[in-house]
C-alpha cells in the first residue's frame, strides 16, 4: 500500500474504516443496524477486493480483512438516535475526507468514486431483499 506512505499509523487505521463509515450510514437511513446491513456490507467490502479498480486494490484487500470486525466495533460505539449517529459518521466521513488531501490527485479521486458506489450499493440492500421478497418473479411494471 504505497499510496498510504504519508499517512501515519493512526491515519492508516482510520482510514481502512472508510468503507465501514459509508455502510454504518447507509444502513442508518432505514433504522437500527441489521444482520441484512452487516451481511451486504462485509459481502460488498469482500467483492471490491476482486472488482475495485487497481490502483485501490491494496487498500480493499486491506481493508476486507479488518471490514467486519470494524462494523461491529463502531456499530456499537456510534450514538444509537438515528440523528445523532447521522452525525457522528458525517463527522468522522469528513475527517477521512481531509485525509483524501494526502494521496495524489488519481487515488484521492478512485476512492471517492468507489466510496460513493459502495454507499449506493449498501443504501440498496434493504430495497433488494423486500423487492425480492414481494416479488421473487420479476414482474414487467412492477419489479422493473
Amino acid at each position: 500500500m504505497k499510496a498510504f506512505a504519508k499517512l501515519s499509523d493512526t491515519e492508516q487505521q482510520e482510514f481502512l474504516k472508510f468503507p465501514v463509515y459509508i455502510s454504518l450510514l447507509a444502513a442508518n437511513e432505514y433504522g437500527p443496524t441489521d444482520d441484512v446491513d452487516i451481511k451486504a456490507a462485509v459481502e460488498f467490502d469482500h467483492m471490491k477486493t476482486y472488482t475495485c479498480v487497481p490502483l485501490l486494490s491494496g487498500f480493499y484487500a486491506k481493508a476486507d480483512e479488518l471490514f467486519k470486525n470494524n462494523f461491529i466495533k463502531l456499530d456499537a460505539e456510534l450514538p444509537k438516535g438515528k440523528a445523532a449517529r447521522t452525525e457522528a459518521i458525517k463527522t468522522k466521513l469528513a475527517e477521512l475526507e481531509i485525509l483524501l488531501l494526502k494521496f495524489d490527485k488519481d487515488y484521492a479521486a478512485a476512492m471517492h468514486q468507489s466510496m460513493k458506489s459502495f454507499k449506493e450499493h449498501v443504501s440498496s440492500a434493504h430495497w433488494d431483499i423486500l423487492d425480492s421478497f414481494l416479488f421473487p418473479v420479476p414482474i414487467k411494471g412492477i419489479s422493473y
